[in-house]
C-alpha cells in the first residue's frame, strides 16, 4: 500500500518504519525541517533499539521517504495516519477546567491540512492517543476544508507500543484495535496489518478511543496499588517482593506491573490517566479511584527523599550519585522522569549531584539545561559513585543490576544505597556491609 504517516515522534516514526519494512511505500511527514533532514540522512532523532538500522535499510531500498509537505505526502496515499503530539493542557490557573485535558491543536491542524489537500478517496487514521470524540472532530475538520466532495473514512487505531521495545511490539502485537464506522471501512487497515498475523478487534470509533486510555489507566492503577502495599510492608516489616510474588501467581491478577518503586513516568501513563479523569468530568462523571492512583504516584518521590533526609538530617553539602535518568530502561525519554524531580529537590537542598545514564545524558542537557548546568555527568556507574555520600538508583538499566558491588563500595565515601527500583538483594547488600534502603522491604 501507499501509506503516509504524519508526525515522526516515537509512535509515528516507529509505525512508518515498520510498515516500510513490511513492503509498503511509506512517506513520513513532519513540519520540523531539521528533523526531516536528520531522518533523510538515516539518523534517528530518538533512541529506540533497532530503529536506526531498520530506518537506514528502508531508506536505502527506497520504501521510506520524508517530507515537510502534507499536501505532497498524501498525494497518492491510500491510508494516512495522524501520529502527532497530544500533550496535556496545563494552565497557570489551577481552577481552569481545561487543566488535565488533552491539547488537540496539532490533530486539528493536520485534519485541516488534509481537508485542504484531499483529492482522492482515502482512509484517515487517528494513531495519536486522543480522547473519545476526536474521530468526529477530525471528520468535521476534513469535511469543512475540502474543496470538493471526496469520500473518506476516519478510523481510530490506538498504539500499544512500549518505549524500549517498540519495534518488537509493532511487529508482534498482542492485539490490533481498529475503531471504524463499519466493517467495510476497517478493511484497508485489516489488509495493512494482515502480514503480522495478530488478533484484530474491530470496534466502533469511540470505543477504540477509550480502550487506549482505559488500558493505560488500569496499568497505572496496578503500579500505584502495589506501591501503596509496599508502604504497608515497610511499616509492618513484610517484604513487598514476596507479597507481589504471591499476588502475581493468581491468573486473575498476573505478575506484570507489580514491581514496587518510585512510581511511573513517561509520556503515556501520567498524561493518559489525567486525561481520562478529565474526560470523566466532561461527561459529569467522577472517578475517585483514578484520582487516588495519581495521588499515590505523585507521593513516591517525596517518600524516598524523606528517607534520605531522615538518614542524613540535612542534604546540604552531600554528594549524591544518581544512577539512571530516563523514565525507564532502553530509552532516552525524560518525560515525567522521576530523576528530574529527585535531582531538582536535592539541588535545592544544597547537594552536589553526579549522574550517569547509558543514553539519556544528552537528552538531559538538551531538555533541562538549567539542571544540567548544575550537575556533573560521569563516564560510568563506578565513576558516578566516586566519593559519593549516597547512591540513588532511579532507572533499572540491566547493566546496573550486574555491577560489581564490592568495587562500587570502595569508590564511595559512604556505602549507602537508596534503591528506587529494588534491583538488588537486601541480603547481599547486608553481607557487603552497605546501608541499603529499598522500597517495601525495610532497610
Amino acid at each position: 500500500m501507499n501509506v503516509t504517516v504524519i508526525g515522526t515522534g516515537y509512535v509515528g516514526l516507529v509505525t512508518g518504519t515498520v510498515f516500510a519494512d513490511l513492503g509498503n511505500d511509506v512517506i513520513c511527514v513532519d513540519i520540523d525541517p531539521k528533523k526531516i533532514e536528520t531522518l533523510r540522512s538515516g539518523e534517528s532523532p530518538i533512541y529506540e533499539p533497532g530503529l536506526e538500522e531498520m530506518l537506514k535499510r528502508n531508506i536505502k531500498q527506497k520504501r521510506l521517504t520524508f517530507t515537510e509537505s502534507i499536501e505532497g505526502g498524501i498525494k497518492d496515499a491510500e491510508v494516512v495516519f495522524i501520529a502527532v503530539g497530544t500533550p496535556p493542557i496545563e494552565t497557570e490557573d489551577a481552577s481552569d477546567p481545561s487543566n488535565g485535558g488533552t491539547d488537540l491543536s496539532q490533530v486539528r491542524a493536520v485534519a485541516k491540512s488534509i481537508g485542504l489537500a484531499i483529492d482522492h478517496p482515502m482512509t484517515i487514521v487517528n494513531k495519536s492517543t486522543v480522547p473519545v470524540g476526536t474521530g468526529d472532530i477530525v471528520k468535521e475538520a476534513v469535511e469543512k476544508n475540502q474543496a470538493g466532495n471526496v469520500s473518506f473514512n476516519v478510523l481510530s487505531n490506538p498504539e500499544f507500543l512500549r518505549e524500549g521495545s517498540a519495534i518488537a511490539d509493532c511487529l508482534k502485537p498482542d492485539r490490533i484495535v481498529i475503531g471504524a464506522p463499519s466493517e467495510d471501512a476497517a478493511r484497508p487497515l485489516k489488509e495493512l496489518y494482515a502480514p503480522l498475523g495478530a488478533q484484530v478487534l474491530v470496534t466502533d470509533v469511540k470505543s477504540a478511543e477509550i480502550i487506549k486510555y482505559a488500558s493505560n489507566a488500569f496499568l497505572a492503577t496496578k503500579i500505584s496499588f502495589i506501591n501503596a502495599i509496599a508502604d504497608l510492608c515497610e511499616s509492618s516489616g513484610a517484604d513487598i517482593a514476596q507479597v507481589a510474588g504471591g499476588m502475581g501467581l493468581d491468573e486473575r491478577i498476573g505478575a506484570s506491573f507489580l514491581n514496587a518503586g518510585i512510581g511511573y513516568g513517561g509520556s503515556c501513563f501520567p498524561k493518559d490517566t489525567q486525561s481520562l479523569i478529565h474526560t470523566f468530568s466532561q461527561f459529569s462523571e467522577d472517578n475517585p479511584l483514578l484520582k487516588a492512583v495519581v495521588a499515590i504516584n505523585s507521593s513516591r518521590v517525596d517518600r524516598i527523599l524523606d528517607r534520605m533526609e531522615k538518614r542524613f538530617g540535612k542534604l546540604d553539602g552531600l554528594t549524591i550519585a544518581i544512577l539512571g535518568l530516563a523514565f525507564k530502561p532502553d530509552t532516552d525519554d525524560l518525560r515525567e522522569a522521576r530523576s528530574v524531580d529527585i535531582i531538582t529537590h536535592l539541588l535545592k537542598g544544597g547537594s552536589k549531584i553526579r549522574t550517569y545514564d547509558p543514553v539519556a545524558m544528552p537528552a538531559m542537557k538538551e531538555h533541562y539545561p538549567d539542571i544540567a548546568d548544575q550537575i556533573e555527568f560521569c563516564d560510568d556507574a563506578y565513576d558516578v559513585a566516586h566519593d559519593a555520600d549516597a547512591l540513588v538508583i532511579v532507572t533499572e538499566w540491566r547493566q546496573f543490576i550486574q555491577l560489581n558491588l564490592e568495587k562500587l563500595k570502595k569508590t564511595m565515601k559512604q556505602p549507602i544505597i537508596f534503591d528506587g527500583r529494588n534491583i538488588y538483594s537486601p541480603d547481599e547488600l547486608k553481607e557487603l556491609e552497605f546501608e541499603y534502603f529499598s522500597v517495601g522491604r525495610g532497610s
